[in-house]
């Protein structure tokens, strides 16, 4: 893929211009998303669970699948594997600083539903391939993995099985003071429907750029810098594609849309793991064979961050130490933990 802009070339204060400026066009995109992501989860009846997942957590993950495909079809699947993978980690523990932001009660407490702990759970299994796609990473039929397939397959599965909680659930969790319920305001959004959509596409389109802009910059780091190709991945990469679940995020607690917050995190996760599936279509070798002990220990404390959240969520603690639940803290543990692996 000819690198048009030729930003892998620029200079090293010209890559981290590059970045700052991209994290701040991201920043502005999520803002607006998760303003529209809102409006069209009550125009179209989906709910805030199901919005976050289709709407917001699918779209703001354009940066981080641009950013994977790129790198994968320019031969730098070490680069595509450690941003899949980092992006992970990253939206996780962005839930615990939004639960910082929310301080009328925990955020898991305040947020708790069946779809939500069934967007955990659907994240859990779909990570579950790639990572068992690594160990047969050299079975392939017409050079596609079966894992690429399946990916997919368990998503969309997954999001029939969301919609059919939300339509017809077993059980929901106790109302408390606390708990903020979604209240759709259609009249407001009537005869808009066009408008936003419209406003969609084009946010998604920067977006999108804004991915294929950050995946020839890490490109350029890695080769102007001796900063490996997974730190890279994981950290610049997975981070600064990931800024929209955090912006989205924050805005969506401060705005009272609490479901919307933990349905664009969860919901992102699990779309995220399809990074891995487009990747290995774009790649010229298969993209599991480039996944590492450190990918395979940051996929794993993911899964370790998205099962506590699950944990806090069933348990539903009101305060917990410094204003924010024991999930969250540990959460934020855990990605210092993925942190540290990554250099040592």
């Amino acid at each position: 893929m000819p690198d048009i802009l030729q930003i892998a070339a620029y200079p090293l204060w010209g890559l981290i211009v590059t970045f700052l400026v991209t994290a701040a066009v991201i920043c502005v995109a999520g803002v607006r998303l998760s303003a529209v992501a809102d409006e069209l989860a009550d125009r179209t009846g989906l709910g805030e669970v199901i919005a976050g997942a289709l709407f917001v957590g699918a779209t703001t993950s354009l940066p981080g699948a641009i950013t994977s495909v790129s790198t994968a079809w320019q031969g730098a699947p070490e680069l595509a594997v450690g941003n899949a993978f980092g992006s992970l980690t990253a939206q996780t523990v962005f839930i615990a600083v939004a639960d910082i932001f929310y301080r009328r009660a925990n955020l898991e407490h305040a947020a708790a539903s069946v779809t939500g702990l069934a967007q955990g759970v659907l994240m859990v299994v779909t990570l579950a391939i790639p990572l068992l796609a690594a160990s047969t990473a050299s079975f392939e039929v017409w050079r596609i993995h079966p894992a690429t397939v399946a990916i997919p397959l368990t998503y969309i599965f997954g999001l029939r099985i969301l919609w059919q909680i939300q339509q017809n659930p077993m059980w929901n969790p106790v109302e408390t003071d606390e708990t903020e319920e979604d209240i759709s305001d259609v009249e407001e959004v009537e005869g808009r429907m066009a408008t936003l959509w419209v406003r969609f596409a084009a946010l998604a389109a920067v977006t999108a750029l804004a991915g294929y802009t950050i995946a020839e910059a890490c490109i350029g780091l890695v080769d102007t810098t001796s900063i490996g190709a997974g730190p890279v991945g994981t950290l610049f990469a997975g981070v600064s594609t990931s800024l929209p679940e955090l912006v989205t995020a924050i805005a969506s607690v401060r705005a009272g849309a609490v479901s919307l917050a933990i349905g664009n995190i969860l919901g992102g996760n699990a779309f995220d793991v399809m990074f891995l599936a487009a990747a290995d279509v774009a790649s010229p070798t298969s993209i599991y064979t480039a996944i590492t002990p450190d990918n395979m220990a940051t996929a794993t404390i993911s899964i370790l961050m998205v099962g506590i959240l699950l944990l806090g969520m069933l348990k539903r603690d009101r305060q917990g130490a410094g204003g924010i639940g024991f999930e969250s803290n540990t959460v934020i543990a855990l990605y210092v933990l993925s942190v540290v692996i990554l250099f040592v």
